[in-house]
């Protein structure tokens, strides 16, 4: 095991591979480029970035594995809630713009290095959020340092969001004389206040997650020793619900923010027809009926 494994064991988070989901955690398990670390225990899949000395910037690496595990996690019956992370002092500080790490530039002379052409590498993330804003699995966010970058859009894009009160939000577009990218203008506006949004794209300052919380973008906000007992505790209510019920109640509300009205209602409609017929939707009759708690198994 290497040493990022080791410390990201040492966590209290709960392997992507346990063999039911009563088993007792196992230790961390590398994703196939070690770019992250992956635990699942009682339907809940813990995805650490395990980047710690590149403060856990994305490379081509932990690019394709991510978006291979938030595919594979929304066809796995056993994942019920996903919670995302990072190793080390950092959540995420967005692409790795190194020459080669995340497909900006290339490994030429040092002053072409300097004029990273970004607009080829910024597709691919655009379709790697693409892919995490339609995931059914409900996703909790624990914040436990720095976001940078398109760090932002890995911890807003989240359903959940717990965040130590101390870490710190850097948008830094501005600040290296870009515009922002990766699926940014897209998405930030549909989860930031307009005119907040205006100062953290234009002004270029340093933002804490107390300032995220006013903005109300924050869950829990929490000392940092807390964030990943909390965001545990999110999860594993999340991991005990109506799986299907909660991932079709997010793909609709996500839905409605590029539909009209009508549209809007005729998917409800269908989409409550379709979740008529699920065990969970009986169970929760029943139990309601019986007068108990209801005991959902995700189907």
């Amino acid at each position: 095991m290497t040493d990022n494994e080791k410390s990201a064991a040492s966590h209290a988070a709960p392997d992507h591979a346990v063999s039911s989901s009563t088993a007792a955690p196992d230790s961390p398990t590398p994703s196939s480029s070690g770019t992250l670390l992956l635990q699942q225990h009682e339907g809940v899949l813990w995805v650490r970035l395990n980047r710690p000395d590149d403060r856990n910037g994305i490379n081509l690496e932990m690019l394709e594995d991510l978006k291979s595990i938030w595919w594979e996690s929304d066809a796995d019956q056993q994942i019920r809630a996903i919670v995302i992370t990072g190793s080390g002092r950092a959540f995420c500080t967005g692409a790795d713009l190194r020459p080669g790490a995340s497909g900006a530039g290339s490994a030429g002379a040092a002053e072409d290095s300097l004029l990273l052409d970004y607009r080829p590498a910024t597709n691919i993330f655009r379709d790697l959020f693409r892919v995490y804003w339609e995931l059914e699995i409900p996703v909790v966010a624990a914040v436990n340092g720095t976001v940078a970058g398109a760090g932002w859009m890995l911890a807003l894009l989240a359903d959940l969001v717990v965040a130590a009160e101390d870490a710190r939000w850097i948008h830094v577009f501005a600040a290296r004389g870009m515009i922002p990218h990766a699926g940014d203008p897209y998405f930030l506006p549909r989860i930031l206040p307009f005119h907040a949004l205006n100062e953290i794209a234009m002004l270029r300052e340093r933002y804490t997650s107390k300032d995220l919380a006013r903005w109300g973008c924050i869950n829990r906000l929490v000392p940092a020793d807390q964030v990943e007992a909390t965001a545990s505790e999110l999860a594993h209510k999340l991991a005990t619900g109506p799986t299907r019920s909660l991932g079709q109640a997010k793909r609709l509300y996500r839905r409605s923010l590029d539909s009209d009205m009508l549209t809007a209602f005729g998917e409800e409609a269908m989409t409550s027809a379709l979740i008529a017929q699920t065990h969970d939707r009986k169970e929760g009759v029943m139990s309601l009926l019986e007068g108990r708690p209801a005991d959902f198994e995700g189907r």
